[in-house]
């Protein structure tokens, strides 16, 4: 199943509202996609990770460090969405942990939690100690830029040699979409620690009218297994 959206219409392509506990894991348009959840579900939100991100990319929401729960509940009231990180410095933000974010969602209405780092690349499999996943996630959101296809594996994604073990083939390899699906589909792959509980949809990020047919060939390569959701490239 593949439907096709613009970042005004996030949170429906995903088919999300409110209740909501979304742990987002892979390569490219992860912090887009956070911050965009963030405006567009309903009801109180909290935006976090379990990882680390760039302290500049906080899409100017004034952070909150390491909060106790009347502070975190004072911002939502107020404002009805939170940043919320367990440190950070000039350059760095350091994320929380899986249980923090389960209990943030007894707080809040939603959580949206970034659980996996890529380095800036389009597509990535994960090392033993990633992701973070919180045990409450009711979607598992797998993200991969458009940019990671038609590239050899070692130049376009994080952990090369982990995404070609997954799809069998060698880091010189090109990512094709099929190869790209076996490492999405895979336990140890994009829906590795994922709670039984929880639905798996992958954001597929940057598309334009070009890529339609890789747009295909990945749909079919998902099969019935998972949703997959183009997200179009931002308008100039």
């Amino acid at each position: 199943m593949v439907s096709t959206t613009d970042l005004t219409n996030l949170a429906s392509a995903f088919r999300v509202n409110q209740g909501e506990l979304i742990s987002l894991v892979g390569g490219g348009g992860k912090t887009t996609t956070l911050f965009t959840l963030g405006e567009q579900l309903a009801g109180t939100t909290v935006l976090t990770t379990t990882t680390k991100m760039g302290a500049e990319q906080s899409s100017n929401y004034p952070a909150l460090i390491d909060p106790t729960d009347d502070e975190l509940r004072n911002r939502l009231t107020k404002v009805g969405r939170a940043l919320a990180w367990k440190a950070a410095d000039e350059r760095r933000a350091i994320g929380v942990s899986g249980a923090t974010c389960d209990h943030w969602f007894t707080i809040a209405d939603n959580v949206v939690v970034e659980a996996d780092g890529s380095r800036k690349r389009p597509f990535k499999a994960p090392a033993a100690h990633e992701p973070v996943i919180p045990t409450s996630t009711t979607l598992l959101l797998a993200c991969i830029g458009i940019s990671a296809f038609g590239r050899p594996i070692a130049d376009g994604c994080h952990r090369p040699e982990l995404v070609a073990a997954l799809a069998t083939c060698g880091v010189g390899d090109v990512l094709t979409p099929r190869r790209a699906a076996a490492v999405l589909l895979s336990p140890a792959g994009s829906q590795k620690d994922r709670p039984p509980t929880a639905r798996f949809v992958v954001a597929l990020h940057r598309v334009r009218e070009v890529d339609s047919d890789t747009v295909t060939e990945l749909a079919e390569a998902l099969g019935d297994k998972a949703e997959l959701v183009a997200v179009r490239e931002r308008a100039s």
